[in-house]
């Protein structure tokens, strides 16, 4: 099986896209893999490093403050879709697929063309507009959220569950004793993104004197740039800070809380381990799609939404310990993640694609 996958931009398109890439190979040990990204962003660093063959590709996002701008950019689509068209020509796909980012249009539209079976995977409640255009030329449409179906043509959507759901599945648990915890108390997880939040890291920084007493222990995990800032206020015994956990799905494996943002592949993470958690959707994203994101878990009774702007140390805290204290209002959290998780959301997928390519 020869394959492209299209996916940049962000850890949530590329991390799913690997996830896929890796079932691919484990189903299919003879296939063959070209990974398309920008010339720009993260994945032109992380795809090499994992031995895949990878292929940049000029492209930019539209400017939706700017119209004017746009010029430019639908010139570098249409120079991107032309480019597309010479990598497949050459390539020879059995299928295209695009897991997200605006790389991703140009790729599938361009394989549209060219007559090559096409797929494409939706992490968010919303869809984004390369998967909104896509929608109409791509022969099957997967989504993380079951509210995502309602977004696309009916026939062609499948529910599958985030590839990373499964994917966690096979990594092992790393003891909170690792990082200097005791093994006897509950560990609250408070994560706000990989990069962190300029926003959220003032409203912690206030909220972190407050755990101070309590029974149970906190890992925050601030970020890379704004780890020096939490080194003014004084830090309880029973609270560790980290710039970035490389380990983070190994200890929230051991955790009993999660603290976090909304995005699509921190869901699917939470509820393929079928943790509880408070979910801060961040209030900068389109659509506002990482709080319709939480929405489908709290009305599942999997988690608690708790907006930004409402965020503050007392609030959390008073989150905290009526989750942690309720053990009935726990344990229902907990099962309703757990259901909430697809646990074989790359079989369904791969399924998928063995249907587009005849094997």
């Amino acid at each position: 099986m020869r394959v492209i996958v299209a996916a940049g931009g962000t850890g949530g398109h590329i991390y799913p896209a690997l996830a896929i890439i890796d079932k691919i190979k484990q189903e299919n040990r003879h296939s063959e893999v070209l990974y398309i990204g920008t010339t720009d962003r993260m994945e032109k660093d992380i795809v090499p490093l994992r031995g895949i063959r990878f292929v940049g590709v000029e492209i930019q996002g539209l400017n939706r403050k700017n119209i004017f701008s746009n010029f430019s950019v639908m010139k570098k689509f249409f120079k991107a879709i032309k480019k597309s068209k010479e990598i497949i020509k050459e390539f020879h796909p059995d299928i295209v697929i695009g897991v997200g980012g605006y790389i991703t249009a140009p790729v599938l539209y361009a394989a549209h063309q060219l007559h090559v079976k096409t797929m494409i995977h939706e992490q968010n409640s919303i869809p984004g507009l390369s998967n909104k255009f896509l929608s109409r030329f791509v022969d099957t449409i997967c989504v993380s959220l079951p509210g995502s179906v309602q977004y696309f043509p009916q026939e062609k959507t499948v529910y599958t569950g985030n590839p990373r759901s499964e994917e966690i599945l096979k990594i092992e648990k790393v003891s909170k004793t690792k990082f200097g915890f005791s093994r006897d108390k509950k560990l609250v997880l408070i994560v706000m993104g990989s990069l962190g939040s300029t926003t959220m890291t003032k409203k912690l920084k206030e909220a972190i004197s407050l755990f101070k007493n309590k029974t149970y222990q906190v890992l925050v995990v601030t970020g890379k740039a704004y780890y020096q800032e939490y080194q003014d206020i004084e830090i309880p015994s029973n609270v560790k800070l980290t710039p970035f956990c490389e380990e983070l799905i190994q200890v929230m494996k051991d955790a009993d809380l999660m603290v976090s943002r909304a995005g699509a592949s921190t869901i699917s993470e939470i509820t393929g381990i079928g943790l509880p958690s408070i979910l801060v959707p961040s209030p900068y994203v389109t659509h506002n799609h990482q709080y319709l994101n939480a929405k489908e878990l709290e009305d599942k009774g999997a988690c608690c939404i708790l907006e930004e702007k409402d965020f503050s140390g007392e609030v959390l805290c008073s989150k905290i310990d009526e989750i942690l204290s309720d053990k009935m209002l726990y344990l229902s959290m907990k099962k309703a993640s757990e259901a909430f998780g697809i646990k074989d959301s790359l079989t369904r997928i791969y399924g998928e694609v063995k249907k587009l390519v005849g094997e």
